[in-house]
């Protein structure tokens, strides 16, 4: 029965092929009557169901989304549909953030001896989506920003000569001794790369000295320099910590130069609270400077955001990527972008529209936001980076809280730890699914 003005919803379910595939099937055989409504897109496993093929479904017009499986233990490939309730739990919260209307998605565990589960389900799914009505999210109007950017705080800028003057030193020796054949560090302009001892008198240490430098282990460039020393800070540190998780970089190929760091005056020092490096082989301590600042709230600047409704978090958002030129400086600056061959310079099939345009910026950002999940470190490179001022920390913090919150964890702080999104735990909380 079509709702008012005759609108009938278009639902897109994204099923399993071994599971709720065939509860369809038995619906079907069993004459189970329920709305033709759902488009029916078999897939080999939940755990093969990408999170972009949500969001793409939004693209193309549905007004709401189901994802369905096996149920747990009854995974034709063990344990499929284990790391896929793991994503979404942390993808559900990057939605709920960006301000998607989370009525509209669904997800279920019916199994292949379910098909009055199936009808159930999709009659339920139809009657709510033609109560709510049609859903074109990309439609929003651009509204003004939701939240300010958080304060720069911290202690400032400083210029800590003692450090520095430590930092040239051990340069100058490690080169000197021949334990390395660069040190990656910072200088006048940016980034320098110093392969000889009295060039080391170029390598700073102030309050220009933010960024994650850890980034230039992956080029091939610098590693045909030979073994390198890289100056890190506290939160630089952490990135090393996932590299050698994914098996990225070898860190006893890798000589590390912690800085003791009193916060740069950045966004991200105001909450930071590892100002210490912890893993580094050589720590320089700074005695010179002010204090550290005590670290507020990690997520207050995700609270302010948090605190409108989901129509105005959407017409946040949708001013934010309306100013993407789709650049990828996010994606060149991120030590955790490695891949030879990024989802989004794919054109066979093209998962992401690679013109700027509004549908294809929210799925880019999106996409690249939960391939960090439990892999950003919070350095922030990416916002910094971005040259249309897109607050893209917003999306790091939301999927860092749901970390932190749901699984206790944080990216880069215990090496002994296991990656978040390569495991999964038999305890994962699954209350939102039917």
């Amino acid at each position: 029965m079509s709702g008012e003005n005759g609108f009938e919803p278009r639902i897109v379910a994204y099923v399993c092929n071994w599971c709720t595939y065939l509860g369809a099937d038995l619906a079907g055989t069993a004459r189970l009557e329920y709305p033709p409504n759902v488009r029916i897109i078999r897939l080999p496993c939940t755990g093969r169901i990408d999170t972009n093929l949500v969001v793409k479904a939004f693209e193309v017009g549905a007004d709401a989304v189901l994802v369905s499986g096996c149920h747990p233990g009854d995974c034709h490939y063990t344990a499929g549909n284990y790391h896929a309730r793991r994503r979404w739990m942390l993808f559900r919260d990057l939605l709920d953030v960006v301000g998607f209307d989370m009525r509209r998605i669904h997800f279920t565990w019916i199994s292949a001896a379910e098909g009055k589960k199936f009808q159930q389900t999709i009659t339920e799914i139809t009657e709510q989506t033609r109560a709510l009505g049609p859903y074109r999210p990309y439609a929003c109007g651009a509204g003004a920003s939701a939240c300010q950017p958080a304060p720069s705080g911290g202690a400032g800028a400083f210029a800590c000569q003692h450090s520095q003057a430590q930092l040239r030193e051990t340069a100058a020796r490690l080169l000197s001794e021949g334990a390395v054949k660069v040190v990656i560090g910072y200088g006048a302009r940016g980034p320098i790369f110093v392969t000889r001892p009295e060039d080391a008198a170029g390598l700073l240490w102030n309050e220009t000295c933010f960024a994650n430098l850890t980034t230039y282990l992956k080029r091939k460039e610098v590693r045909a320099l030979g073994k390198p020393a890289i100056v890190v800070k506290g939160c630089d540190e952490r990135a090393l910590v996932v590299l050698e998780k994914e098996s990225q970089v070898e860190r006893a190929e890798i000589y590390t130069i912690g800085m003791a760091c009193q916060g740069l005056g950045q966004p991200k020092c105001a909450a930071c609270d590892t100002h210490q490096p912890g893993f580094a082989d050589e720590t320089i301590a700074a005695d010179d400077g002010p204090a550290p600042p005590p670290a507020a709230d990690r997520y207050a600047a995700l609270d302010a955001l948090l605190e409108k409704p989901p129509e105005e978090r959407l017409a946040f958002w949708t001013a934010e990527f309306d100013r993407c030129l789709k650049c990828y400086a996010c994606r060149q600056v991120c030590p955790m972008c490695y891949c030879e061959r990024c989802l989004a310079d794919k054109n066979r099939p093209q998962a992401i529209d690679s013109s700027p345009t509004r549908k294809g910026n929210f799925a880019w950002h999106l996409s690249r936001a939960i391939h960090l999940a439990g892999r950003c470190v919070g350095c922030d490179e990416c916002t910094r980076a971005c040259p249309a001022g897109i607050d893209l920390r917003l999306l790091n913090l939301a999927l860092a809280r749901a970390a932190e919150t749901k699984f206790g964890y944080r990216a880069g702080m215990d090496p002994a730890s296991e990656p978040l999104m390569g495991a999964y735990s038999l305890t994962d909380k699954e209350e939102f699914i039917g």
